[in-house]
Parts: C-alpha cells; sequence; structure tokens
C-alpha cells in the first residue's frame, strides 16, 4: 500500500467538482457534485445526535438502497432545524442533482454543513449544482475538499494505491471539520471513493468498523453536531472477485480503508479549531475497550485539562481526575503517565519527574500521552488538541 496523490479522484471512474454558488458570503467555493461513471455500492453513517439535519435524515433513507451514483454538497449553511421546508430543500438538491446528471433522485446523497437554522438559498444551490456539473472532472478531488471547508484551514485529503488478488486498487477520501467534534461522529463531512466490487453489507461493515477506530476517536470540543455524515461509494472497477465475506481479501481492503480513515481523522484533530497542539491519547491496561473508549474520551473532554495543555502545564492531576470521572474499571493506586517516554507518575503518585523537561515536551506541536491503567488487557488511542484563546474567539465570532 501506498499514498498517492488525487483525493477522491485517485480513484478510476470519479469526477467531482467544488464551485461557488454564493451560499458562503465570503464568495468561496461551497458546493460539490461527485459522479460515478456507473451505479456504484454506497454505505454510510451518521450522526447519533437526536437532532438531524434534513440531509442527513434523507440521505438515510436514500442509502437503503444500497446503491449511489452521485453525492451533493455544500458548506456554509447547515440546513439543521429547519422543518418540512429543510427535508423538502435536501430533497430538491437530490432531485436537482440528479436531473442534470440523467439519474435516480434516490441514487443521489446528500450532506450539508454550516449554520444551523436557516433555510437553504435554492435559487443560488440551483445555479451552483449545475456549474458543478458542468466542471465535473476526473482531477477536481483537491478544488472539492476546499469547497466543504468550514472553519477548517486546509483542505484534508487523503489516497492510496493497493493489491488485491494481484490487481491495482484505490480508495480516495476527504473530509471536513475543525469544531463541534466529539465522538460518536462530529460536525465533519466525509466522502470515501474506491473501485473495489464489494457486498454491501460487507462495505458497511467496514466502514462502520472503520470510522468506530478513527472518526469517533477523534475530540476537539466535546460537541456533537447535526449533520455528520460519511458516505463510501464502491464502483467496482478494479475488477476483484466480489468480497461477499470477512476473509483475507476484506482485510487488505479493510487495512486501506482504516489508513484513510485514519489519516483524515488525525487532520481533523491537528486543525481544532484554534489548536496549538496535536495529542494523541494511548491507554492500555484497561479491562475492556469500552473502557479503554470511555477513559480517553473523558480525557480529551476536559476543558480543564486541554487549557493546561495550551498552556504547557505538566498538571497530570487533571488526567487522574479524568480517568476517575470516566466512571471505568480501575485503581488508582495502579496507574501509570506518561509525556511521550518521560514517565510522571507510576502507581497513581508523582515520580519526582524533571519539570522543565516535562515542560520542554508539552512545548511541542505533537505528542503523546501515554496511559496504563495494569487492570487488563484492552486499550484505546484518541486523537486530539489543546484548547486555546483562538478557541473562544472563533466560535464567538
Amino acid at each position: 500500500m501506498k499514498e498517492i496523490d488525487g483525493g477522491i479522484t485517485a480513484v478510476p471512474g470519479i469526477k467531482t467538482a467544488g464551485v461557488a454558488s454564493g451560499i458562503k458570503a465570503t464568495g468561496t467555493k461551497d458546493l460539490i457534485v461527485i459522479y460515478c461513471d456507473e451505479l456504484a455500492t454506497s454505505a454510510g453513517t451518521f450522526t447519533t445526535n437526536k437532532v438531524k439535519s434534513a440531509p442527513v435524515l434523507v440521505s438515510m433513507e436514500h442509502i437503503k438502497c444500497g446503491k449511489a451514483q452521485a453525492v451533493v454538497a455544500n458548506s456554509g449553511n447547515a440546513n439543521a432545524s429547519t422543518g418540512e421546508q429543510g427535508i423538502k430543500d435536501a430533497k430538491k438538491m437530490a432531485e436537482l442533482t440528479a436531473k442534470e446528471l440523467g439519474i435516480s433522485p434516490e441514487h443521489v446523497l446528500v450532506a450539508s454543513t454550516g449554520k444551523i437554522g436557516r433555510f437553504m438559498p435554492m435559487d443560488k444551490v440551483e445555479s451552483g449544482i449545475k456549474l458543478a456539473v458542468s466542471k465535473l472532472s476526473y482531477t477536481g478531488g483537491h478544488e472539492a475538499a476546499q469547497a466543504i471547508m468550514t472553519t477548517d484551514t486546509f483542505p484534508k485529503e487523503c489516497a492510496v494505491e493497493f493489491e488485491l488478488q494481484g490487481k491495482k486498487a484505490h480508495i480516495g477520501g476527504m473530509v471536513k471539520g475543525a469544531g463541534m467534534i466529539n465522538p460518536t461522529m462530529a460536525t465533519m463531512l466525509c466522502f470515501i471513493t474506491t473501485d473495489i466490487d464489494i457486498e454491501q453489507n460487507i462495505l458497511q461493515t467496514a466502514l462502520k468498523t472503520a470510522v468506530d477506530k478513527s472518526f469517533n476517536m477523534v475530540s476537539v470540543d466535546g460537541d456533537m453536531s447535526t449533520n455528520d455524515t460519511v458516505i463510501i461509494l464502491a464502483n467496482g472497477k478494479a475488477g476483484n472477485e466480489k468480497i461477499s465475506q470477512q476473509n483475507s481479501d476484506y482485510n487488505e481492503f479493510f487495512k486501506a480503508l482504516s489508513h484513510v480513515t485514519i489519516s483524515l481523522a488525525k487532520m481533523i484533530a491537528k486543525d481544532g479549531e484554534g489548536a496549538t497542539k496535536f495529542i494523541e491519547l494511548q491507554l492500555k491496561g484497561a479491562k475492556s475497550e469500552d473502557d479503554a473508549r470511555k477513559a480517553t474520551h473523558a480525557i480529551a473532554q476536559s476543558p480543564l485539562l486541554k487549557c493546561a495543555l495550551f498552556g504547557e502545564d505538566p498538571n497530570w492531576g487533571r488526567i487522574m481526575s479524568s480517568l476517575g470521572s470516566s466512571r471505568i474499571d480501575m485503581d488508582q493506586n495502579k496507574v501509570d503517565i506518561w509525556f511521550d517516554d518521560l514517565k510522571i507518575v507510576e502507581n497513581g503518585i508523582t515520580t519526582g519527574f524533571d519539570v522543565e523537561k516535562a515542560k520542554d515536551i508539552l512545548k511541542k506541536k505533537e505528542y503523546i500521552i501515554a496511559i496504563d491503567l495494569k487492570v487488563g488487557d484492552a486499550q484505546g488511542t484518541l486523537w486530539t488538541c489543546d484548547l486555546s484563546y483562538d478557541y473562544v474567539k472563533i466560535n464567538m465570532e
């Protein structure tokens, strides 16, 4: 497996375009259309928030048929908490895209991101869809990644080429997300394409598992969005024998898919709103995977700890407190904690570590906080960031 350029259009048979439709007052790109040359097998995961946006509800319905040929998405307006009008507008986006492409509306998936509570400017959306379809390109992946950005500071893309049954296969992905990021999905849109041939139920299983280990292990600020969407389209152009069970071929595909989703998830944490640090939380020795997940989430969602990390203060007591508040099965007198390779806590008490060395580690742009609970064999990894003054500025604006 090797990383390649091109994002979602690194996959043969995938066209896309990102255009400025006028949804964003800035005049920057804000609408994309992704198109498969052929009807593709599709799968998706969506927000677990009880308040779901109109495009999420429409796409959850369309994804049931297991096939899709296009995606239309916009930034600058979430089309959330917009009632029946919002549903009509999301369906209209699918219908307009389908008409321009000459396909069925149920084979079009819809996604939106932006401010909640605003109705979609459908005149702008309609002209944007027509423009995007006219500009569809096999090399349009990067422009599309730009067009779904909101508070993101850079476009987030990843693509890989790998061997499957002796044939070249590809996976490409792009994601947006920087704030309102909380495990069990976040305010993120992610679109993934691949050219493998695979049964729909197996594709859904692979996507859900990959999302659980990547996007559901990212936390920026602990807030859950209304619009989270991850969609994958598999067009079968690689020519492999169809994957219909979780065998060695499935494992090769899943390995490549996980590489893409984890790479994109890390980009979200690195681009957290106002973030100055990227932190990888590595926890081992938990009684269960669920405990490992709960513990890492509790640590990553602690405003006290995140502020301390921004201030480059090695206040490990805040880590201990967060572990305890997660209510996992643990013994505080067995906990070990490291900042990178510097052990600062052993069996629940300080090692008498070099404070200046610890501060030097926390001054780095990227580092690891490792924890060993020593009560079991389960482990988990989560990616997060610090909480800075700029986070407040961005969100008050």
